[in-house]
């Protein structure tokens, strides 16, 4: 049967279009499709959070070549500070003591998105954008897609269908692929401030009884701050005015970086553990979003999708190179099967966190606050925590130019 692609991709976001890139020297043939246009994608909210990217996460991107025009707007972790507020307990990090250049760099959502697309409209990889997917049909030998682009309708066929479309994932509802809720009844406020001490590159994370405060180094004088608070406190918080807002702040984080003064909007994003009950259905497979959206208090939420896509252009390189169907059901099982593990930890580990410090029960705080002030004074533990922090406990997939 002929196939207009071997690869569809569906998302043009941060997961498809890193697929992309580490798929596009690899001879298959690639199309995108997007929903949303380019300027509907730049303008989201969603632009303004800032992400954390974990030092595994450069060297995919270093891989795929999107790490170096991007590194100059990115800002370097050179330490972590976590403590629990109202409790003596606390760790340090350092990337001078893991013998490192840095524990992971921080950068806006909107910045490394508009990059990377920006990178694949320099390949010769086909998009379909803005179109929305209408339907699918996956087959025993391949997956017909109907599209709608503009007033066009359009019908594809290939040997796999990707879905990275984002949380609110169309293939996933297509393919009937059931998830898993765990409301936390938590809202992040994302925002950012600046300093009137110097950050010096350390980002700090500080557990409360209402959630977790994460302050993450950006610009020189500045800092993001995502902020988890209950609903309710949410709700206050964003109805307050900027001083009332700041005080708040100011209150629960202290006086380490001076005083604290807004210079970005609020904006409230409320906040769930949502995981795919499975990742396959036929010649179909999702990916990032689509497949997990984790709590913003260990920061792992894309870096771990992007281990999902070099994990799978990965393995289609692979095939690719044997001259094998990249639809074939054993392969995607295999992918699932190591993709699981993978998940199993960071969602676990996420998850355990924001139940463990989000509460002020005395037996369960004073053993987190022990527990933080042993890691600080125990090198192996310190540097158990790191590699996770840096996303290092596990192999890198190899692709792109990583030799």
């Amino acid at each position: 049967m002929q196939h207009d692609y071997d690869v569809l991709i569906v998302g043009g976001g941060l997961a498809g279009n890193c697929l992309a890139l580490a798929l596009k020297d690899s001879g298959l043939r690639l199309a995108i499709i997007e929903a949303n246009t380019r300027e509907q994608l730049k303008d989201s909210p969603a632009g303004d959070r800032a992400l954390a990217l974990s030092a595994g996460t450069i060297k995919n991107l270093q891989a795929i070549n999107a790490w170096s025009g991007i590194k100059t707007v990115a800002t370097a972790i050179k330490g972590i500070h976590i403590s629990d507020q109202g409790h003596f307990g606390k760790a340090r990090l350092s990337a001078k003591k893991q013998a490192v250049d840095a524990l992971g760099y921080v950068i806006s959502a909107r910045d490394i998105e508009n990059h990377v697309a920006t990178l694949v409209a320099q390949t010769e990889i086909k998009q379909f954008c803005p179109a929305r997917v209408e339907g699918l049909i996956s087959g025993l030998e391949s997956v017909n897609v109907s599209l709608k682009q503009g007033d066009q309708a359009l019908n594809l066929t290939a040997k796999l269908l990707v879905g990275a479309d984002g949380g609110q994932s169309t293939i996933r509802r297509l393919l009937n692929i059931a998830q898993q809720v765990t409301e936390y009844g938590q809202t992040a406020l994302v925002t950012t401030v600046k300093l009137s001490l110097p950050h010096n590159n350390v980002a700090f994370e500080r557990f409360t009884s209402s959630g977790p405060l994460a302050m993450l180094p950006v610009n020189d004088g500045e800092i993001s701050v995502v902020w988890t608070r209950t609903h309710k406190d949410a709700e206050d918080l964003m109805a307050m005015s900027e001083d009332d807002f700041i005080e708040q702040l100011q209150s629960c984080f202290g006086y380490q970086l001076g005083e604290l003064s807004l210079s970005a909007p609020r904006r409230a994003f409320p906040l769930s553990l949502i995981r795919a009950e499975n990742m396959l259905s036929g010649r179909c497979v999702i990916i990032g979003n689509a497949v997990h959206q984790l709590h913003p208090v260990a920061g792992q939420g894309f870096n771990l999708g992007m281990r999902d896509a070099v994990q799978l252009a990965e393995m289609l390189c692979e095939q690719q190179q044997k001259n094998a169907d990249v639809g074939e059901q054993s392969l995607l099982a295999r992918y699932a099967e190591l993709r699981q593990k993978d998940h199993n930890q960071t969602i676990g580990f996420t998850d355990n966190v924001v139940k463990i410090f989000s509460t002020d029960w005395l037996p369960v705080a004073a053993a987190r606050s022990i527990s933080l002030a042993i890691m600080d004074h125990i090198p192996t533990a310190k540097s158990i925590l790191a590699k996770h922090a840096m996303g290092l406990s596990g192999r890198l997939p190899r692709v792109g130019n990583r030799q």
